[in-house]
């Protein structure tokens, strides 16, 4: 294999990355690196033999060369565990996603990287900025996507008022009485006036989204009314959590 300064290479056709590369891009030293291979070896063989060079160190002035630098070959799987024995902060985490991203394009087509170590590192300068911003609106979408894991199959239903109060906890601003609004605007709850106002439309009940509660009251004369609640279902919180946070 020539090593040049790729991140990876075609090694006897398998993709492969060295200790000393690893070590260079991460600022660790290389024989702190070996060492952490030589005692997790059984690990890394779960993963296929270790394989090793002897790369002839510098040139002496009176000539040949000074003792040389055992180099491990790594398969992707074996970087990728390397890699999770280190910390991942600094230039750690940079040229982690480095490599990653060196081990993807070089699968993908097939040919040597044309980057070196230190262009891969400053491209991935501003990919790891677009990262964190994708990261940082997954943190702020992850209640949304718990909530809805977690209620979607729910057998617990709540008021239209506490349904309000849900959507606010996701970052929704609908109070209650706009939230009836907005509901009938929707067509999720009737909107005609009359004994039918307010509660579920069919297509809202076929979707799932609500129960009617029925009440007895047995008033002082001694006849009975049903009351009548719409109750949105464990479905039916996370749809409407889905559907007004667009």
């Amino acid at each position: 294999m020539t090593a040049g300064t790729s991140l990876v290479a075609m090694n006897d056709g398998e993709l492969t990355t060295t200790s000393q590369i690893i070590a260079d891009g991460t600022g660790i030293e290389h024989a702190s690196v070996l060492r952490t291979i030589d005692g997790n070896r059984a690990d890394f063989e779960d993963f296929g033999p270790l394989r090793f060079e002897i790369r002839e160190g510098a040139r002496l002035p009176q000539g040949g060369f000074a003792k040389g630098t055992r180099i491990a070959l790594l398969s992707e799987s074996q970087a990728t565990l390397l890699m999770t024995f280190m910390r991942n902060i600094g230039p750690v985490k940079a040229f982690k996603k480095a490599l990653v991203k060196a081990f993807y394009e070089l699968a993908r087509h097939g040919m040597a990287l044309p980057q070196t170590r230190a262009e891969a590192l400053r491209e991935l300068a501003s990919q790891i900025e677009a990262n964190e911003a994708l990261e940082a609106k997954a943190a702020l979408d992850a209640p949304k996507v718990l909530f809805a894991d977690a209620v979607a199959t729910s057998k617990t239903t709540v008021l239209v008022g506490e349904l309000a109060k849900v959507l606010r906890g996701n970052g929704i601003e609908l109070g209650q009485n706009r939230l009836f609004e907005r509901l009938r605007e929707d067509g999720y709850l009737i909107r005609r006036a009359g004994s039918d106002w307010n509660m579920p439309t069919q297509r809202a009940m076929e979707l799932g989204l609500f129960e009617i509660k029925e009440t007895a009251v047995t008033h002082s004369d001694g006849h009975v009314t049903v009351n009548k609640t719409p109750k949105v279902t464990g479905k039916g919180q996370a749809y409407f959590v889905n559907r007004y946070s667009a």
